[in-house]
């Protein structure tokens, strides 16, 4: 797998994203519309939800470090104004316990916002609210090469130069990094370094959860663009030259009896489960949470769903969460 340096990738709005994407988080419009306003004030202490501020330095990694939250099973909320904290704390507490967990991120493109921010963290102090703040830090020339990288200027340098904005946006953040409870400095590290230090801070005890979607698919339909593991079952015989099989798909018993009972059938479930066995435990050192592996055969309809489906139930016995999906299933 290659390691690739914590530098951020273009934003919509023109904004360099953070190492890892801007896939990581609910966006902002989403954040306001579920605070009203309207909520009264005091929440049940034992309901009241854990709450991550991720903040820090625009390039520096903020948008690695809520994927890896969401990721984790928090409910990750990108660049909501400080002043709806609250109201998000307490929408949270209400859910009943299915929102245990609360990251907001926080930064300059809320720049109006930003101001309201310690005055919101003081009043949830005071009822109880149990919270932590990440600071992102990076050096001055490892967020100039960043930006360049992706060609975008920094959200607060203006007419200015690159260095202009990081240092405003550093004096604009000095007093929250010194009020911040983990600092993590990206400067020299890729995303997956970055990754792991944010679990081994939120992860606890529990190995890091890995998903995985098993999709059937036909060769001659194409290959799955979101595939990280392709296998082939042409090496199989084809039901669909077997008349009395040739109608129905792979979730048939006996299309599937009669995929098995082929030489290598078994012998192939059983070695590439184990293979999956070791590629996923390579998968959550490097901090990948997610996997597709596509098992294709000529139609997507026989072989390739028989195998999908035993390997899904291999998967799921050995812990892991997985999806079973075929593509292609239905399309003759």
């Amino acid at each position: 797998m290659t390691k690739h340096e914590a530098g951020p990738a273009p934003e919509r709005d023109g904004t360099p994203q953070e190492t890892g994407g801007n896939g990581a988080a609910a966006r902002q419009d989403d954040g306001a519309q579920v605070g009203t306003g309207k909520e009264k004030a005091g929440v049940p202490e034992a309901a009241i939800p854990e709450l991550v501020i991720i903040s820090g330095m625009s390039g520096a990694g903020r948008s690695t470090a809520a994927k890896c939250l969401e990721d984790l099973g928090w409910f990750v909320v990108d660049n909501l104004p400080p002043a709806l904290i609250p109201t998000m704390v307490e929408l949270g507490a209400r859910s009943q316990g299915n929102v245990a967990r609360i990251a907001v991120v926080v930064d300059v493109r809320g720049r109006r916002f930003f101001d309201n921010l310690r005055e919101s963290l003081a009043g949830l102090d005071g009822r109880g609210v149990t919270r932590r703040t990440v600071f992102l830090e990076s050096s001055d020339e490892a967020l100039v090469r960043r930006f360049e990288s992706v060609r975008r200027p920094h959200p607060l340098q203006g007419d200015g130069r690159i260095v202009d904005g990081i240092a405003a946006e550093r004096e604009l953040l000095r007093e929250l990094r010194g009020d911040a409870d983990l600092v993590i400095d990206t400067s020299s590290l890729n995303v997956h370094e970055l990754r792991a230090k944010m679990d081994a801070q939120f992860a606890g005890e529990e190995e890091p959860e890995l998903r995985a979607t098993v999709m059937s698919f036909g060769f001659k339909y194409g290959l799955p663009v979101d595939a990280d593991l392709v296998v082939d079952m042409r090496f199989l015989p084809n039901p669909h030259w077997v008349p009395e099989l040739r109608p129905y798909t792979g979730l048939n018993e006996e299309v599937a009896s009669y995929v098995f009972n082929q030489p290598g059938a078994k012998e192939f479930l059983d070695r590439y489960a184990e293979m999956l066995r070791l590629i996923a435990a390579g998968y959550r050192r490097e901090g990948k949470r997610y996997v597709t592996i596509a098992v294709g055969c000529t139609g997507g309809k026989h072989r390739s769903v028989a195998m999908s489906e035993k390997l899904a139930a291999r998967l799921v016995a050995e812990g892991v969460e997985t999806v079973v999906v075929h593509r292609d299933m239905g399309r003759e």
